[in-house]
């Protein structure tokens, strides 16, 4: 009997407890990373930006980033069952902290597109082979708990990056240099935990990545919709915040309480996880939360606590759905299935990363500026509506909890 389709009767449990040493490792290696990406995405646009590519080409440059992750998703898991988990962190550290600083020994613009593939594929592997093992160190009623604290320390993480950036500058090799450091340092804790690590040198599954995505499509979805309006959000906000009659330092303001949103609201809605019998309904929850949250803005711009109240919503429960979606991964399967199924996730993360701010940009074109609004509301009631059918259906797979 296939393992996924029979861990879906009941959830799984994990281990009886926390597995502390296993879960503080994934956590500080990944949350590392996180503050190199932090660093390195702000560094190599203002780099761009200053050589004077136009915006177009800068945006073409940093799409490399999905497409990077969907292209290697594949191959993460089949390395880590020759390899081992912990080896294959320690190589996608390594190819991630060299190509790193290859964007300063090879400035030409073909260059990086090639260095983007290389760079953002490795960082694709340690999220997979990270969130696998943080899911996997948890027993079921702690699995949002500790994925609450994960997101909150990786959303850290990635604002550390840019103020990192702001005290060292980014003339040099030296913004270069510290963020290739951290990356090769962040192995360091699982490196430590190896004996922690989970067993990845099982038989290869007999369903490919893409098949996981349909086992557990209320998570892996919600995957796709965070990629989507996070994407497009950092791409799009700034603008959509201009076009209303922010100046720069409003909309930095405006985009702080929205990672604020994202990183206060992580630990409650994970512990609130726990409490639930099936997370689906949390999702369903954060998703129409969400549709409020960015539906509010046309009506908002012009009432500042409502706008405020609006962001901080908007941000909290976008990245709710990603920490939710990974408890309920982890709720319904386990050992290499678990491990495909998180390679899933991340490729409808990548894909939502790429098509997010295509089409949030294009309804933009047909409605400045409130497309904006609308565009992302449309992504977060799509979701809603998914659950809905999902709930209300009477197949054996929808009462499994899938």
């Amino acid at each position: 009997m296939n393992t996924a389709e029979s861990a879906f009767g009941m959830p799984v449990k994990g281990p009886d407890k926390i597995d502390m040493a296993a879960a503080i490792a994934a956590i500080v290696t990944i949350s590392s990373v996180g503050v190199a990406i932090g660093l390195s995405f702000p560094l190599l646009s203002i780099l761009l930006e200053q050589r004077g590519y136009s915006s177009t080409l800068i945006g073409a440059n940093t799409a490399m980033a999905g497409i990077a992750s969907m292209v290697a998703v594949p191959f993460v898991n089949p390395l880590a069952r020759r390899i081992g988990l912990v080896n294959t962190l320690i190589l996608a550290a390594a190819i991630a902290a060299v190509s790193l600083m290859g964007f300063y020994y090879f400035p030409g613009i073909i260059a990086w597109f090639g260095l983007r593939i290389v760079f953002h594929g490795a960082i694709t592997a340690s999220f997979v082979l990270s969130e696998f093992w943080i899911n996997s160190s948890a027993p079921e009623n702690r699995r949002g708990l500790v994925l609450g604290v994960y997101a909150t320390v990786l959303s850290i993480g990635f604002g550390a990056g840019p103020a990192l950036l702001a005290i060292i500058g980014s003339k040099g090799v030296l913004p270069f240099t510290v963020g290739a450091a951290i990356i090769a340092a962040s192995v360091i804790p699982a490196i430590l935990a190896r004996a922690h690590q989970p067993d990845t040198r099982q038989a290869p599954q007999s369903h490919s990545v893409v098949r996981y995505v349909l086992l557990v499509p209320m998570a892996t979805i919600a995957a796709f919709v965070f990629g989507s309006v996070e994407q497009a959000g950092l791409a799009l906000f700034p603008v959509y915040g201009a076009r209303n009659g922010f100046n720069e330092t409003g909309i930095a303001l405006l985009l702080m309480v929205l990672a604020l949103g994202n990183v206060v609201l992580q630990i409650p809605l994970g512990m609130l996880s726990d409490r639930l019998r099936d997370r689906r309904l949390l999702l369903l929850f954060c998703a129409a939360i969400g549709a409020l949250g960015v539906g509010i803005l046309p009506f908002a711009v012009s009432h500042l606590s409502l706008l405020i109240t609006g962001i901080f919503i908007w941000g909290g429960v976008t990245a709710g759905m990603y920490t939710v979606g990974l408890a309920h991964l982890g709720a319904r399967l386990s050992g290499t299935d678990l491990a495909q199924a998180n390679a899933a996730f991340v490729l409808c993360y990548a894909i939502g990363m790429v098509i997010g701010p295509q089409l949030v940009g294009i309804v933009m074109d047909f409605n400045d500026p409130d497309g904006f609004a609308w565009a992302m509301c449309g992504l977060f009631s799509a979701y809603v509506v998914l659950g809905i059918a999902r709930f209300g259906r009477k197949d054996t797979s929808a009462s499994s909890g899938a």
